[in-house]
């Protein structure tokens, strides 16, 4: 395992190296993929997608590539790039990834010699299921619109007994700041311009899903959040909360999209001896995104260098708690990884 005092070291001596490189965008427009030119580019928060009618499998198949970056985003708001964020994000999926996929399906394709810190991702395009798949065990504080915390405080500040939040009902004197709650709760959300905590009746009502296939979206990730509790117990960690995206494959079945598991899509604190979350000046040692957002004091604020830098530290200390192997940096500059991993997956795929 890489020390504190090592991973200082690698950010400081590498972090600009390996972030340094064009977008996909710009690789495919000098010529550097030939086989991409003409197809889509869709640009995300934290990643960017490359798809189109040449990205077909042999089989009929229709591909995504989808392309990690460093971008960082709290709030709905870039904040700038942080080092080795994409590789940390890649491996953190892949472990849990293996772990869910007898339950929850995967859509990614398998290519030999792609290795786990590998920032691009090989998939089908499916037809995306319209929701954010939300469970939460912790009503854990959060500074976002859609977070059971942020209702809650509400319904407290206006008196209220009774929180009806995403379907579920709930005594406002029972929940307190950062505890457990009664149960595993399902909360969706809408995947809008601005998201919306919903009921699982407005996916109904609105046709964006069906109530057999919530179920088994539900069941099936309830399912995984129990496994991957009991995986996290061993290293000393609890799953407070988590967010999935879901679609529909070629053969008809649900699968799950995009990454799972990873410390941008859930909520890792540290668990005390007595198997409670373990508090540091009275708040749980977290290893999420949450850290960076706490470093948020303006609307529109960019991290400094410094701030990346000390995120990238805290990110590659979680995967490697997460994981109980030490991280392995691929040191190359980002646009020969992306370049030789397109390539990889484009021969075995095409």
């Amino acid at each position: 395992m890489l020390s504190e005092n090592e991973i200082r070291e690698l950010v400081a001596g590498y972090g600009a190296r390996v972030q340094h490189g064009r977008s996909i965008r710009q690789i495919i427009e000098d010529g550097d993929l030939p086989r991409l030119r003409g197809c889509t580019i869709l640009e995300g928060k934290v990643s960017d997608s490359v798809l189109g009618d040449a990205l077909t499998t042999d089989a009929g198949v229709p591909i995504r590539l989808m392309f990690r970056n460093n971008r960082i985003s709290t709030h709905d708001v870039n904040r700038g790039s942080i080092p080795f964020k994409d590789q940390v994000l890649a491996i953190n999926h892949h472990h849990m990834l293996k772990l869910v996929e007898p339950v929850l399906g995967s859509s990614q394709f398998a290519v030999p010699g792609l290795q786990p810190a590998a920032t691009v991702i090989p998939a089908e395009n499916l037809r995306l299921v319209a929701l954010e798949n939300v469970l939460r065990f912790y009503n854990a504080e959060s500074s976002t619109s859609t977070s059971l915390y942020q209702h809650w405080l509400k319904a407290k500040q206006a008196g209220e007994k009774i929180l009806n939040y995403a379907g579920h009902v709930i005594e406002v004197d029972r929940l307190e700041a950062n505890g457990v709650l009664p149960y595993v709760m399902d909360t969706p959300s809408t995947k809008d311009k601005v998201d919306l905590t919903i009921d699982p009746a407005y996916l109904f009502e609105h046709g964006i899903c069906t109530p057999a296939r919530y179920n088994q979206i539900r069941n099936a990730s309830i399912m995984a959040f129990g496994m991957v509790s009991q995986y996290l117990s061993q290293r000393g960690m609890i799953l407070v909360d988590t967010k999935t995206e879901h679609g529909i494959n070629a053969e008809g079945r649900v699968v799950v999209a995009d990454e799972v598991y990873t410390m941008d899509s859930s909520r890792f604190w540290r668990q005390d001896d007595n198997g409670r979350p373990m508090t540091r000046d009275g708040k749980p040692v977290s290893f999420s995104k949450e850290f960076a957002r706490g470093m948020v004091t303006e609307k529109n604020q960019q991290f400094s260098v410094e701030q990346a830098n000390e995120i990238a530290v805290r990110y590659i200390q979680g995967l490697q708690h997460l994981t109980g192997t030490a991280f392995e940096a691929d040191l190359r500059e980002r646009d020969e990884r992306l370049i030789e991993s397109t390539n990889l997956i484009l021969d075995t795929l095409l």
